[in-house]
């Protein structure tokens, strides 16, 4: 047991011994998992965020669908719907996109009862939109940068309806405790909507909420009871997503994004490998030679890799550690600068929203397991052969 710890010592002088390539490998080793690191970081920040949206949401989310598309459903099914026994309130709602400005800039349109618009939005600046001749619009402060909007400023009319267009005025500036928001939404009332997509009398959706326990029994109601059978020949049908429902199809879409992002990382681990490579010996003279001598001295293989193998965990581990100390300062202190515009389609290189993210020790342990294997996969090839190889010739 002494000799393989005396091996092992040798090992962690080496890492001292050879700084250039000891720091060389640690570079690679941090180009390879920082990007990993922090958009893994990124994303689980997203989707705590997104869970905590859909647990402080409706219990569930009623829309019709017809041709197995989602159809505008008509405002009063809100009303038979409130008649279900365990129901407790139903907000109608109008969701759509619009494209807005002269870069054509893509932008989410909610309409609310002012009274139900979400408690994590606060208005920096106006104030929220009323009904009246005019069409009025509280902001994302983010997209508001994007269009150069402040309050007070006017659209021209931007749609076509068949009650006539309106001006449309910036009353207010809205941030929320969901960053996305600021990005991407504009606030209306439920009425302004339906004039600017010409759906008036409709919703996109309603938000049920439910006493407790009456959530499976308010769906049933729904899909098989007197509502299902008040319009016979109606040509669409009632859809339920329940709040369990909703976070599943919120987590499908956050991994989507993960799987892109982890596409172009494997260009980046590829690349890394083969920096490897030359740092670890395929490029080294004094590398192989060390080996040859080694070998000559009365070394044996396995003890020549099980060296190698010491050095290179080192290696690994400070390169890992370093890089979870980066993605921590990038996310942290630099709020994703240009990572977030990357995974997060619509936003701008510098956020200026707070990005979620949080460091969750699984990834953190996988980025000390992906470190190793970098290393191993530059590294234990070159070393076999110079090791497998007679001492002369890998002293040449």
């Amino acid at each position: 047991m002494r000799p393989w710890l005396a091996i092992a010592r040798s090992g962690l002088t080496a890492v001292a011994l050879y700084r250039l390539r000891s720091t060389a490998t640690v570079g690679c080793v941090v180009a390879v998992l920082l990007p990993l690191v922090a958009g893994l970081g990124l994303s689980q920040g997203l989707h705590d965020q997104g869970e905590l949206a859909v647990g402080s949401g409706p219990d569930l989310y009623v829309t019709a669908r017809q041709f197995g598309r989602t159809v505008p459903i008509p405002l009063s099914v809100a009303d038979v719907i409130r008649e279900v026994p365990g129901v407790v309130e139903v907000t109608p709602r109008i969701v759509g996109p619009l494209v807005l400005g002269a870069e054509s800039e893509n932008a989410v349109l909610v309409g609310l009862p002012v009274e139900r618009f979400p408690a994590s939005v606060r208005c920096v600046a106006g104030a929220l939109p009323r009904e009246g001749r005019v069409n009025e619009l509280v902001v994302g402060t983010d997209l508001a940068r994007r269009l150069r909007l402040k309050v007070g400023a006017v659209f021209p009319p931007f749609y076509r309806s068949t009650e006539g267009e309106r001006l449309s005025r910036v009353v207010g500036l809205f941030t929320s405790d969901a960053g996305l928001w600021q990005s991407r939404v504009m606030l209306t009332t439920l009425k302004t909507a339906g004039h600017i997509f010409n759906q008036q009398g409709s919703a996109t959706d309603f938000l049920v909420t439910c006493r407790p326990g009456y959530a499976e029994q308010v769906t049933t109601a729904l899909l098989s009871g007197p509502l299902a059978e008040e319009v016979p020949t109606r040509p669409w049908r009632l859809a339920v997503i329940s709040r369990t429902e909703a976070a599943g199809l919120l987590r499908a879409g956050v991994r989507q994004r993960e799987g892109i992002f982890a596409l172009h990382w494997l260009l980046v681990i590829i690349a890394g490998i083969m920096g490897m490579l030359v740092t670890s010996g395929v490029g080294l003279r004094e590398r192989r030679r060390e080996i040859g001598i080694l070998k000559a001295t009365g070394w044996q293989t396995s003890e020549v890799l099980w060296r190698c193998a010491v050095e290179n965990l080192l290696l690994a581990t400070a390169g890992a550690a370093l890089s979870i100390l980066l993605a921590y300062a990038w996310l942290r202190w630099l709020n994703g600068f240009w990572l977030a515009s990357v995974v997060l389609p619509g936003v701008d290189v510098v956020p200026s929203f707070p990005v979620p993210f949080r460091l969750a020790p699984v990834p953190s342990m996988l980025a000390v397991l992906l470190g190793l294997v970098v290393v191993l996969s530059g590294s234990l090839a070159s070393t076999w052969r110079a090791a497998v190889a007679a001492p002369a010739t890998a002293m040449r």
